[in-house]
């Protein structure tokens, strides 16, 4: 398969090239804006794909908020015109198209409630995908952190926290949101799997069991043998601020129904991707 990977240099994307090798190209943001129709009309003429990965997005929170026309722009407007190339397109969405609001994990059929600029857009981009793609392939997932970092919001969660930590000697973390913690590395290998099986329609992939933000970093301090006090707290949004989902755990039924193969569980990945990236304890 020759691929075409969007959001070069991001999490996602590099752990894409590194599994598909000389058969994938990723293209960076100053290479590929994926808004712009001239940089991709050269991106296709250099790479005449069979296949798109967009892992391209507008994705940081709060900035949605604040830009909506750019948040339109790249998570909508963008996909559809990726989705148009006549190329199959595998799209990257998210677990926030939820509003969070019941107990229980939900499933690709369940009915998306967006509660914030970029949950909005995200959707959007979704049905643009489907709309306007060839066989495509919509995938949510959920706290993606990888070896490469996430250059729009100074580090991944878990390369943060351990910053944070060591710098403040002390945490307060959210402990009423719970989501499942997905290794990049994990994600890049199944999803690969989803193409190879000619998998389509919305599909979510994530890892195995789910805990709260406050867990999370309980087991990142652990990993890194740092003893360092982590509050507990509720989720509060100010006036004007963003909702985020308190139940964002993805059920993922259909992903076993498909016969991929299923993530690691969110305790071990982060294990490995410590371990990987020099974050452990020595």
């Amino acid at each position: 398969m020759k691929a075409l990977i969007t959001g070069g240099g991001g999490q996602l994307a590099s752990d894409l090239v590194a599994l598909l090798g000389d058969s994938a190209r990723d293209f960076t943001h100053a290479e590929l804006d994926i808004t712009n129709a001239g940089m991709l009309d050269r991106a296709f003429g250099e790479v005449d794909p069979d296949v798109i990965f967009n892992c391209a997005a507008f994705h940081n929170v709060d900035q949605c908020e604040r830009e909506p026309e750019t948040s339109w722009a790249v998570n909508v407007e963008a996909v559809r015109g990726l989705a148009s190339r006549g190329v199959k397109i595998v799209h990257l969405s998210t677990n926030y198209v939820f509003d969070g609001r019941r107990g229980e994990p939900y499933g690709e059929d369940d009915l998306p409630a967006p509660r914030s600029v970029y949950a909005l857009t995200k959707l959007a981009g979704e049905y643009a995908a489907l709309a306007y793609g060839v066989d495509p392939l919509v995938v949510r997932s959920a706290g993606l952190y990888g070896l490469h970092g996430s250059a729009s919001k100074g580090g991944n969660f878990v390369q943060r926290m351990v910053a944070r930590a060591r710098a403040d000697g002390a945490l307060r973390m959210v402990a009423d949101q719970r989501l499942q913690p997905t290794f990049t590395q994990d994600l890049a290998r199944v999803l690969v799997e989803a193409v190879d099986k000619q998998a389509t329609g919305v599909l979510h992939l994530a890892a195995d069991g789910a805990c709260s933000w406050y867990d999370f970093t309980l087991a990142i301090m652990e990993e890194a043998g740092l003893e360092v006090p982590v509050e507990p707290v509720n989720t509060t949004v100010p006036p004007g601020g963003v909702d985020r989902p308190l139940n964002g755990v993805l059920a993922l039924e259909r992903a076993a129904s498909l016969g991929l193969a299923p993530l690691p569980s969110w305790r071990d990945a982060l294990s490995d991707y410590m371990a990987q990236a020099g974050l452990t304890a020595t």
